[in-house]
């Protein structure tokens, strides 16, 4: 057996990476019977199928283990990152906030250090995009406002790549391939195009690949979403992917406070004091309503 780290996925096949060597592989259909997918940056046991001598472009293998993960996102269904940079346009495609926060959310869950990148900031007024700062920073995340094409503050984002497992992810068109060709010369990832007709990006990248990077460390680069769901969130967990609740959650005066209706919780005594923002709050109480919804049905 030979253990290693998916790299890539492609229509079934997952290429393994174990020292230099890179196997083509199928997955067990143990895998499949019990509802588990390989996810890319999975570190895997592998049997080997084809000699090391042999004039194939891959050697090929089976996955015959997925070894535990130390966390894991569906949507880009990746695993084992350190932390995620989550890109939006300051322009066009134009920012949905929803979903940034939901994105947020599952990165909270998986305890992923996540980073919020503002691409495109030579083609906005800053008025148009301080507020999104301001609010973010304000809970404790970091953000970075870049333009890619312009390799405007680009050089803030290698350090924090350097010895790290990276995703990059955000909706389709807002610069996420064209970044990492900026801050790493020679990748020439495919870029697209934001359609004028419809405000919206075309999908460059067709598959999640685990990247190396010239400095140390690995980058994926994933397909755009323009939905997310909150899969595999429960209503009552909610509060803990909220960083800004953090500091009041079980302080209040009611054991299990959801910090929406009960009096004397220190959650919204710090909303009407001005330590948390209230679109956020509001966002969070929103999620909350429709989880529970989602479970009583």
């Amino acid at each position: 057996m030979v253990k290693g780290t998916i790299i890539k996925g492609i229509a079934g096949f997952y290429y393994v990476e174990a020292g230099q060597t890179i196997y083509e592989c199928k997955a067990r259909g143990k895998f499949r019977n019990k509802n588990i997918i390989p996810a890319i940056g999975d570190n895997v046991l592998i049997s080997l199928k084809t000699e090391e001598n042999s004039s194939d472009r891959y050697l090929e293998g089976t996955i015959e283990e997925i070894l535990e993960r130390r966390n894991s996102l569906i949507r880009p269904a990746v695993a084992n990152v350190d932390q995620a940079m989550v890109v939006f346009s300051v322009t066009y495609p134009q920012i949905h906030l929803d979903l940034l926060d939901r994105f947020l959310i599952h990165i909270e869950k998986e305890e992923i250090t996540p980073c919020i990148i503002l691409n495109k900031i030579d083609e906005g007024n800053p008025e148009e995009y301080e507020y999104i700062v301001e609010r973010y920073t304000k809970v404790g995340y970091e953000v970075i406002c870049l333009s890619a094409k312009k390799a405007i503050h680009t050089d803030l984002l290698m350090p924090k790549l350097k010895d790290k497992t990276t995703v990059f992810a955000g909706p389709s068109g807002v610069g996420k391939s064209t970044l990492l060709n900026t801050i790493e010369q020679g990748l020439a990832l495919e870029t697209g195009h934001v359609s004028d007709k419809i405000k919206r990006g075309k999908h460059t990248t067709r598959h999640v690949e685990l990247i190396p990077l010239s400095e140390g460390g690995f980058v994926l680069d994933t397909p755009g979403f323009t939905s997310l769901q909150l899969d595999g969130i429960e209503a009552d967990d909610l509060q803990y992917y909220f960083p800004e609740f953090r500091e009041y959650i079980g302080s209040c005066k009611f054991r299990g406070c959801t910090h929406i209706h009960e009096p004397g919780c220190n959650v919204k005594q710090a909303l009407e004091d001005g330590e948390i923002v209230k679109e956020r709050y509001d966002t969070y109480t929103t999620y909350y309503k429709q989880l529970k919804e989602t479970r009583r049905w």
